[in-house]
């Protein structure tokens, strides 16, 4: 009695483990989940924001705005298409990896931008945008040739497959087009075109009018139901 206790109580404790693991797991994704959706929210508003300085401001102010937007919609539209190639494609994995060396570049920049955005001495500002743009343009030439890599390999394969399928289509359209008349018996039936019937041959002689007793009955028609002798 005392060992069948104890197995349920391990079973017990066992259930409480297993739901508070299942509690635990719920919880992390779905604020994982909330993490993402606060975050994409914050990039977009960002997103907004820059694109409006970039209209209303002028000088530098205006400048940096459209470096910083054009960083992030280069950065983010390269990270996009590596991750979901590199889902399907092993062989992007490595240009993933670059990417991420590349994007540590890209965050210092962004850093920089924001930082001169606040900065008040206009010669300070002046001094330090040439740099900045060339770096800008640096990060973006090379994530735009990463992405582009990317794209042109996806198109590649897309149109090797629809290739080899038309290829195929082809020949087996060619094969139901042609077709031998039929073999030995045992083997499957191969039908082909028959010849048309020639002006000159005899015509069997015309068939009497059959009865509707005597018309065969197919086996999708139904019975005829007998008359009621009420």
């Amino acid at each position: 009695m005392e060992a069948v206790i104890a197995v349920f109580a391990l079973l017990f404790l066992l259930l409480i483990g297993l739901g508070a693991y299942a509690t635990v797991k719920a919880v992390g994704a779905a604020k994982r989940g909330v993490d993402r959706t606060i975050e994409q929210a914050r990039r977009t508003v960002e997103d907004h924001t820059l694109r409006a300085k970039s209209f209303v401001q002028i000088g530098p102010a205006a400048e940096i705005a459209q470096l910083r937007l054009a960083l992030r919609t280069s950065m983010r539209a390269t990270q996009d298409a590596l991750r979901t190639g590199a889902a399907e494609d092993e062989s992007l994995k490595e240009s993933l990896g670059l990417f991420e060396r590349l994007s540590a570049h890209g965050h210092q920049l962004d850093a920089d931008l924001r930082r001169l955005e606040a900065e008040p001495d206009r010669a300070e500002v002046s001094a330090r945008l040439a740099e900045l743009r060339e770096r800008t343009e640096r990060i973006t030439k090379s994530a735009d040739s990463l992405r582009r890599a990317v794209r042109d390999r996806e198109r590649r394969f897309t149109d090797d497959d629809l290739g080899a399928l038309s290829d195929q289509i082809d020949i087996e359209a060619d094969a139901l087009r042609h077709w031998t008349p039929a073999g030995p018996a045992g083997t499957p039936p191969q039908w082909t075109d028959a010849p048309a019937a020639s002006s000159t041959a005899e015509e069997p002689p015309p068939q009497a009018i059959t009865p509707p007793s005597a018309r065969p009955v197919h086996p999708w028609q139904k019975k005829p139901r007998p008359e009621s002798t009420a």
